[in-house]
């Protein structure tokens, strides 16, 4: 096994809060799929630690008006990464996180089915930091060494799985930036 995974899935570098939003895969299904996602809550700010309270079913409704929309929602990602380049990890590897939802990529429906969820901390409007895209760079190196069926055409927005209903990465996402580097191995 790949030593910055424990046995369990979950990176040794990351800051593990676990969500109940995630499940088991199906039966034999193999990951070959990268997601990219953005979220800020409130939306354009950032730093509030609500992102994660959001994924771990604690955020504080009643603290931003925005958030009411959000009650009823029940999503996650594998991982969150925030301006700074600090790791969460929400879900192990291994499970299955809801941050797809309804989605398709090279004509299979389901993506969180058989893809891994980054979300990013960002917005429509806002460059995304150095930090963000080293830890990002490094972690997507990470999950390709520990499933080989991730190709270099196999990471992909969240607008390209989920067209017309989604936005993000969004306009400010440079996916030049996404290059593994030599000797990558971890965040």
């Amino acid at each position: 096994m790949n030593p910055v995974w424990d046995s369990q899935g979950w990176h040794m570098r990351a800051r593990h809060a676990p969500s109940p939003y995630c499940d088991a895969r199906p039966p034999g299904m193999a990951v070959d799929l990268i997601v990219v996602h953005a979220i800020s809550l409130p939306p354009e700010r950032f730093g509030s630690g609500d992102v994660v309270r959001f994924f771990q079913g604690q955020l504080d409704f009643s603290c931003h008006p925005y958030y009411a929309q959000l009650r009823d929602l029940r999503v996650s990602a594998h991982f969150f990464i925030e301006r700074d380049g600090v790791l969460w990890q929400h879900v192990g590897i291994g499970g299955r996180a809801w941050h797809a939802g309804q989605s398709c990529w090279k004509g299979r429906p389901s993506c969180n089915d058989f893809s891994v969820g980054i979300e990013l901390e960002g917005s429509e409007t806002q460059p995304f930091t150095d930090a963000e895209y080293g830890t990002l760079t490094r972690l997507v190196g990470d999950l390709r060494s520990h499933f080989p069926h991730i190709g270099p055409d196999a990471v992909a927005g969240h607008a390209e799985i989920a067209p017309g209903r989604k936005w993000d990465p969004g306009p400010f996402f440079e996916w030049s930036r996404l290059r593994e580097p030599a000797g990558a191995g971890g965040c």
